[in-house]
């Protein structure tokens, strides 16, 4: 099953795997740190995976939560078709989908306000801001070129139902920019949460829980740290990976 410039990893979580392009874009901590924090997603909830990328924030959810169904939206169609095999390998055709489509399209395919949950690892990168990588996968993948950060949150807004939760990973740097476009759109920010690479260093993702409709106040949870100083994980992040 596995391609030339391809590799598949051991998620070394309820066995678990991914295959992996070398050559395009690799799954992130970002990635792992989202589907720990989306865990108390209701059972039996249907839930949408704006821009999948290989279906790994989608696959790990199949395992932490009872969720009913998941739809993995990816615009690239070589990407959208690694997913697809991804879902083979690990044999959760019943319950995980691939729409190769533009999230801004979804809902003329999926039902709106129907849905309970949404996660979402956007591009953090604005379309004419850094160093952008000549390789089409990872420059869509990163930068704002298909669908910008209110694309990403206005259709967040019409496929959720009443109450229902959108769980995002995104940079710190964004973070007013998210709370304005949250709010703006009737889904009010309930948790974030700040990761830091080492205690002494600066954040450098955020993790968001935001309520469509919900009425306002806003926990800020305890820092995640990664890092111990001598570069091992800490022990919160050895739990998430479940190796403590």
């Amino acid at each position: 099953m596995k391609r030339e410039n391809e590799r598949i990893d051991d998620l070394q979580y309820k066995g678990l795997k991914i295959i992996q392009n070398k050559e395009g874009f690799c799954f992130g901590i970002d990635s792992i740190l989202l589907s720990d924090f989306a865990k108390e997603i209701p059972e039996n909830a249907k839930v949408i995976d704006l821009g999948t990328g290989s279906g790994i924030i989608s696959i790990l959810l199949t395992a932490k939560t009872k969720l009913s169904k998941i739809y993995g939206i990816e615009i690239q169609k070589e990407v959208a078709e690694l997913a697809r095999r991804n879902i083979k390998l690990n044999k959760l055709e019943n319950k995980f989908e691939i729409i190769n489509e533009n999230i801004k399209n979804i809902e003329k395919i999926l039902e709106k306000n129907s849905f309970d949950a949404i996660v979402t690892n956007p591009p953090y990168k604005k379309e004419e801001t850094g160093i952008k990588n000549e390789n089409k996968i990872k420059l869509i993948s990163r930068h704002e070129i298909e669908a910008n950060l209110e694309d990403f949150i206005k259709i967040s807004a019409k496929m959720l139902k009443n109450n229902g939760a959108l769980y995002m990973v995104h940079r710190p740097e964004r973070l007013a920019d998210i709370i304005e476009l949250l709010r703006k759109n009737k889904l009010e920010p309930k948790i974030i949460q700040l990761i830091y690479p080492k205690i002494k260093k600066a954040p450098t993702m955020v993790l968001i829980k935001a309520i469509k409709n919900a009425k306002p106040f806003l926990k800020i949870k305890e820092p995640l740290i990664i890092y111990n100083e001598d570069n091992t994980y800490t022990d919160e992040i050895l739990k998430i990976y479940n190796k403590k």
